[in-house]
């Protein structure tokens, strides 16, 4: 079956908005607000050929651009600086005539073309010193350029190893190896509707500490192309999480939580998004890392939990990371948290009141809700 790929681009005040789906008749799906893997899909609308922000934080900018562009630099920083004092050498050398001449008098000794002088600018930048061609006490100003060379060379090597220590430490490799459940669930816990997801560490050097954060992210195009967006925070049952095994993250669709009203068939129609996030310190590096992913209605699963996957065995717990995006099918009222809280606590006098009691303590009500009796297993990848 062939498929038809759109893009539709709306620009804002300050960023440049991208709309990208598959046609099917007159719908077109949206673009996600951030992709699956962190990444924001947002390309900043500025003016061509305006590159201070990244100048003036180069060190960052080093830091964030790619490793092949980064080696390049690097390489050139190094070749060109040769070039330039080699430059040099060879026109103290041209000017006091040590090209020519062969006596005591020389600024460098054994100098006799560009070539030698390059060669000279490496072996005193690289202090690799073979002691062939070597600056004489007869020329001061050969030996002001060795030492600003030296100083340079000091101050280069330093830029290079921390940019490339930063780089090869950063908090993105390490977000990478902690990952979020492919989809979210919402099925019942102790009585309430939850709305739940995986997050879990595949590294063995396990993160001991870590906050997760939740939003919810409505955003509307008007017509003149503005883009209205709103978050919502989402309160999480444990914020602070010890990831030694995977865990599960709760949200509980309760009175006060923008998703209260929300219902299975909502999910079709509704455009939102989850954005979720956990921050964390590593354990071998102490920097601060965070991993992020979000959730679009198609990607959340009503009536569904997640598998088990830690088992106790004779001297370890094993977790079967196999199991990790695995869901299956639960008993479950389908209707919103709103609707089965209505039902399962009417007004009084309401016939589908089934027991209250009323002693002194808070008054608790509960009537049978139609659920689906089938269970199956599936799977998502």
């Amino acid at each position: 079956m062939s498929t038809e790929r759109g893009e539709q681009v709306i620009d804002t005040h300050y960023t440049t908005v991208h709309t990208l789906g598959r046609e099917k008749g007159n719908k077109q799906r949206e673009l996600r607000y951030m992709q699956k893997d962190g990444r924001f899909p947002v390309v900043f609308h500025k003016t061509p050929g305006d590159w201070s922000p990244y100048l003036i934080d180069i060190f960052t900018t080093l830091v964030e651009i790619r490793w092949r562009v980064m080696l390049l630099l690097f390489s050139l920083s190094y070749i060109l600086s040769w070039l330039f004092f080699g430059l040099l050498y060879w026109l103290i050398a041209h000017v006091n005539g040590d090209i020519d001449n062969a006596d005591e008098d020389l600024c460098v000794a054994n100098v006799r073309g560009f070539t030698g002088a390059f060669m000279f600018s490496m072996e005193t930048q690289a202090t690799i010193g073979y002691g062939f061609r070597v600056t004489t006490e007869n020329c001061m100003v050969a030996i002001i350029v060795v030492t600003v060379q030296d100083v340079f060379s000091c101050l280069l090597d330093t830029i290079v190893i921390g940019i490339v220590v930063a780089k090869m430490a950063s908090a993105r490799k390490r977000a990478q190896t902690v990952g979020f459940s492919n989809c979210a669930v919402v099925n019942l816990r102790d009585g309430v509707l939850c709305l739940s997801w995986r997050l879990g560490d595949l590294r063995g050097n396990h993160i001991l500490d870590g906050v997760i954060r939740a939003q919810l992210v409505r955003y509307v195009k008007k017509p003149l192309g503005f883009v209205v967006i709103s978050y919502q925070d989402l309160d999480i049952q444990d914020r602070d999480i010890v990831l030694v095994t995977p865990a599960t993250i709760i949200h509980k669709l309760e009175p006060g939580s923008p998703l209260y009203t929300l219902g299975p068939d909502d999910l079709l129609e509704g455009y939102f998004e989850i954005v979720v996030s956990f921050t964390y310190t590593g354990d071998s590096t102490g920097m601060l890392h965070q991993t992020r992913t979000s959730y679009t209605p198609t990607e959340i699963r009503w009536g569904q939990r997640f598998q088990d996957m830690v088992k106790p065995g004779k001297k370890h717990y094993k977790v079967d990371y196999g199991l990790f995006n695995e869901t299956s099918w639960v008993s479950m009222p389908f209707m919103s948290a709103e609707e089965y809280d209505r039902r399962r606590c009417p007004v009084e006098g309401s016939p589908l009141l089934s027991s209250v009691k009323s002693n002194g303590h808070r008054n608790t009500c509960q009537v049978n809700v139609d659920t689906t009796e089938e269970v199956m297993h599936q799977t998502f990848l």
